[in-house]
């Protein structure tokens, strides 16, 4: 979402400048959390806000990935630099908090700064399988490789610093590599902390984004067919019929669940009872995190990094003098 993608931008819209704009305080309204999903309204900031705070989600949110693999063997058919990407693909669950960045050029890492995975697995016939089977679930032993394979080594004392931790990939059913009897990989891998503007698998989120709550208002009573047709125009659950008198009576339902389609503007008897638009100043929120934390961590965390930005922006303030 861009912050020129207004309603002014589209045929049909109207933008919702209204008192609500300043009569409403900033607040933050959770609606909806289930599992690494999250749904929640930021009302009574500007777009630019809510941009950077996205941006922030994305981008700026630290977390623990694969950044060395030391290929001890591979004799797979996946080559050393591909295997290494995808290891670095797959989300640790590990608490960044817990950790420090890792200083430019350290090569080996240390207990406060570095995830040691090991992944040593061989490939082997299955001597008891049936001579005629063509499976190779049967054939052969340890023919795929997953993520449940990557087991974490201790550095140091980090048995002692983190007694009940359970480092690990965040599932464990990722296809890494397809091996056949004989093949084998053998690889040392180290988690760094980072961030996804240095690279995407760094990113904790798997979405993030925001859209502008709808407002739908009908401009005069719709009964009967055209009500039906309303109904058919938005999305479920939007527009409601209601029995009142023996007519049939459209209302707005549920506005929320509008995705701002355009199809009663097609109805010339329609398009000029019902007016869209959206209101400036309330964003609906949706973040799915990649599982490495908890979504409202997420968010905790943005929004502290984006209060560390402007009270880094106040200071340079500070320390310019004033003519």
């Amino acid at each position: 979402v861009h912050t020129t993608d207004f309603p002014g931008n589209y045929p049909g819209y109207e933008d919702a400048w209204d008192q609500r704009r300043f009569e409403e305080g900033f607040r933050v309204d959770v609606i909806r959390e289930e599992g690494d999903a999250l749904e929640f309204d930021m009302v009574g900031i500007d777009a630019a806000i809510a941009n950077a705070f996205r941006r922030i989600l994305l981008a700026e949110v630290p977390t623990m990935a694969v950044e060395k693999v030391f290929v001890y063997n591979n004799t797979s058919i996946v080559q050393d630099e591909i295997l290494a990407h995808r290891l670095g693909l797959i989300p640790i669950r590990a608490d960044p908090r817990l950790f420090e960045y890792r200083n430019q050029g350290d090569q080996e890492g240390t207990e406060i700064d570095t995830l040691q995975f090991q992944l040593k697995i061989k490939c082997k016939r299955n001597p008891q399988a049936a001579k005629e089977s063509s499976d190779p679930d049967e054939l052969y032993f340890n023919h795929k490789v997953y993520s449940k394979h990557m087991t974490w080594v201790p550095l140091g004392n980090q048995t002692d610093l983190f007694p009940d931790a359970d480092f690990r990939p965040v599932h464990d059913d990722i296809l890494i590599a397809l091996l056949r009897p004989g093949q084998e990989i053998d690889v040392l891998m180290h988690c760094v902390k980072g961030i996804g503007k240095d690279h995407a698998k760094f990113s904790p989120v798997a979405t993030a984004s925001y859209r502008l709550l709808p407002d739908i208002t009908l401009l005069q009573p719709i009964e009967d067919e055209a009500a039906e047709t309303l109904q058919k125009c938005f999305s479920p659950g939007v527009i409601e019929i209601q029995n009142i008198n023996g007519k049939k009576v459209a209302r707005v339902a549920n506005a929320r669940l509008d995705t701002f389609s355009r199809e009663v503007f097609r109805h010339e008897g329609l398009k000029n009872l019902v007016r869209l638009a959206r209101v400036r100043n309330h964003y609906i929120f949706s973040v799915e995190s990649t599982g490495i934390l908890p979504p409202d961590v997420l968010v905790s965390e943005a929004i502290k990094i984006l209060m560390g930005k402007c009270q880094r922006f106040l200071n340079e303030l500070d320390s310019v003098p004033m003519e």
